[in-house]
This record gives C-alpha cells, sequence and structure tokens, in this order.
C-alpha cells in the first residue's frame, strides 16, 4: 500500500513554495474612502472639478429655467405667435424624443417599465394636471409680464399646503402656516399695485400655479408604492408624450391648423423654426437641469435656488422687455418671497420635530 502524501510532505517537497523560512506578505493598499476618489476622479477622466462641475450644473438651471420663460413671452407676446397650447404641445413632444435619447442611449437614469394597467392611468391622471398646468402658464404669458407671472408662481407653497389638506388631510404646524400668510399678503400687494395688470392673464397664472401644486400633491399619492414610483426622468419619458396627445385635439379645435400657419409664417421668416425648436430643447433642459442639481447637491439646494430663480427671472425680465415696475410692486413682490423662505424654514423644522 501507498501511503498518502500529505499537503506538508508535498508542500516541503516543492522549494518553490517552501515560505517557512522566509514568509513574503503582500502589502495591499486599503481601498480610498468615496469621497477622496471622488474628489480625484476628474484628474482622469474631466477637465473641470467637482466644485467646477456643480456651479456649471447649477448655471445651466439658471440660464435654462429663465431662457425658456424669455422665449416664451417673446414667441406669444411680442413676436406673435399666439399658440400656446400648440407650443405646449411641442415642449411635450420634445421632451418625449430627448428623453428616450438620453435614457436609451446616453444611459443617464437606468430605464424603468410601467408594470400595470393601474401605473400607466397613474400616469396619465398626472400628465393631464400637468398639461392644465403647463398651458395656463404659457398662456399667461400672453397677457401679464415674466416678473408679475413669477411672483403669482411664488405662491406655489400656500396651493400645496391647501391642497394637502383638502385630499389627504395633512395639517402642518402653526408655525407652518403662519409663513404661508406673508405668501398671500405679497401677491395681493403685487397685484393691487401691476402696471400690466390683466385679470384674465392673472387668473390663468394662479390655475397654473393651483395645477404645479396639485401635481405635486397628487404624484406623493398615486406613486406611492415601491414598485410604482419613477424616477423623475423616467417619469418624464412616460408624462410627455401623454401629455401631447391629450394636446393634440385642444389645438386642432381651439387654435386651428397651427402647422400649416407655421409653415406659413416660415416662408416671410424662417427664424420661426430655430426659435420652436430652440424654445423646446430649452423646455427639455429646464427638466435635464432640475436632475442634475438634485444629484450634484440635493433636493433642499433645488429649493432654495428656485426661490432665488423667481426673483432673478423678475429682474432680468424687466431688463429685457423693460416692462414698468413700481416700489409697491417689487415691495409685494420681496414679501411674498419672503414667506416662501419662511416656509421652507418652518417645513424643515417641522420635519425635524416629526422625527
Amino acid at each position: 500500500m501507498v501511503e498518502a502524501q500529505t499537503w506538508t510532505t508535498r508542500r516541503m517537497s516543492n522549494p518553490r513554495l517552501d515560505t517557512t523560512a522566509n514568509d513574503q506578505v503582500l502589502d495591499i493598499p486599503a481601498t480610498p474612502p468615496g469621497d477622496v476618489r471622488n474628489n480625484n476622479a476628474y484628474t482622469g477622466g474631466s477637465y473641470f472639478s467637482p466644485t467646477v462641475t456643480t456651479a456649471l450644473i447649477i448655471a445651466s438651471w439658471y440660464c435654462s429655467n429663465i431662457g425658456v420663460l424669455l422665449l416664451n413671452k417673446y414667441l406669444l407676446s411680442i413676436y406673435g405667435y399666439r399658440y400656446p397650447i400648440f407650443l405646449t404641445m411641442l415642449h411635450m413632444i420634445a421632451c418625449a424624443a430627448y428623453s428616450y435619447a438620453s435614457i436609451n442611449f446616453l444611459e443617464i437614469v437606468p430605464l424603468q417599465h410601467i408594470h400595470s394597467k393601474r401605473q400607466f392611468f397613474k400616469i396619465l391622471a398626472l400628465s393631464a394636471i400637468f398639461c392644465f398646468s403647463v398651458v395656463c402658464g404659457n398662456t399667461s404669458l400672453r397677457y401679464i409680464p415674466v416678473s408679475f407671472n413669477q411672483a403669482i408662481g411664488a405662491t406655489t407653497p400656500f396651493f400645496t399646503a391647501v391642497f394637502a389638506f383638502i385630499i389627504t388631510c395633512k395639517k402642518e404646524t402653526g408655525e407652518v402656516y403662519l409663513a404661508l400668510l406673508p405668501v398671500v399678503f405679497g401677491i395681493v400687494i403685487a397685484s393691487n399695485s401691476e402696471p400690466l395688470f390683466h385679470l384674465f392673464g392673472f387668473l390663468i397664472c394662479v390655475g397654473s400655479t393651483a395645477g404645479r401644486a396639485l401635481k405635486s400633491v397628487v404624484q406623493g399619492i398615486l406613486l406611492t408604492s415601491e414598485a410604482e414610483k419613477l424616477h423623475s426622468m423616467n417619469l418624464l419619458l412616460y408624462m410627455a408624450p401623454m401629455a401631447a396627445l391629450i394636446l393634440l385635439p385642444f389645438t386642432l379645435y381651439i387654435e386651428g391648423n397651427v402647422a400649416a400657419v407655421t409653415v406659413e409664417k416660415a416662408r416671410g421668416d424662417r427664424f420661426i423654426f430655430f426659435l420652436l425648436i430652440g424654445n423646446a430643447t430649452v423646455a427639455y433642459l429646464v427638466n435635464l437641469t432640475n436632475f442634475l442639481v438634485t444629484k450634484h447637491t440635493s433636493a433642499l439646494t433645488l429649493q432654495v435656488l428656485g426661490n432665488a430663480k423667481a426673483a432673478v427671472a423678475a429682474v432680468v425680465s424687466v431688463l429685457i422687455f423693460k416692462n414698468p415696475v413700481n416700489v409697491m410692486g417689487i415691495t409685494g413682490f420681496a414679501v411674498t418671497i419672503m414667506g416662501v423662505v419662511l416656509y421652507s424654514e418652518a417645513k424643515k423644522r417641522s420635519k425635524v420635530t416629526t422625527h
């Protein structure tokens, strides 16, 4: 019988594997922490540091948000392209096309699918509210200045609190409700002193603001389960084509054959095509930069930037369009913005106390 060779004898019989005399230990460096890797990553594959990248993204966010407002105002009020529903439909078509390319080819976020009819109809309901809000907002720019439009839009927290209470019976703290008083009071002052006040423009802008608040509340209710939650860019991918289809019969019935009118206009001024394509592209960039700002900073930073955006947009629009303003209007706008800031702080404190 042959004696079984043990591992020790096999190891000792091979001089190359003999490490008893001089054990060698490989010194493997520790993996650096995530923040170190992220801070050093740009030196290998990017031209900008994280700070510069974030600053550029925030600047792009401001440019796209203010740019789409100014372009809408120019097209609908000054250029004379008086088709806000068709313009909004172009925005939705562009958002659908750019979202498809961004998710499927550029892979900025993973593609998510709609898993049920129930989820589909929930997104369809959000699309209908989204349509109402955007069309009203664009239409209001035909009648009122951008500065007044932004002052009214700053009252979104008030409508959000109202809808949250009506629909979900959610009650806020007394401090939160008190912070909403200057939001409303400021817009009352601004409305009474607005030199270019237009009742219909004011009402549909209020409708747009209320629609935006309603969408945020309804979205929080409808897409609550983990299986139905969609990333903001995926939600846009599905909402945009639905919104375009919803708007199609309305633009045909109310605005007529806009496509033929647009082609006829282009024969005399081809710049209209560049205006429409540029306007629709910037409308998509608003959504993309919203996502990028949140990704590189936080949702709170986006909220703070949003508070400042209204004031910046108002100032820029006054400088470009030269619409008249007065001290009372500026005071009312400032009071509203102050109320929004107080509301944001009160909401933060209420969340800390509840948790």
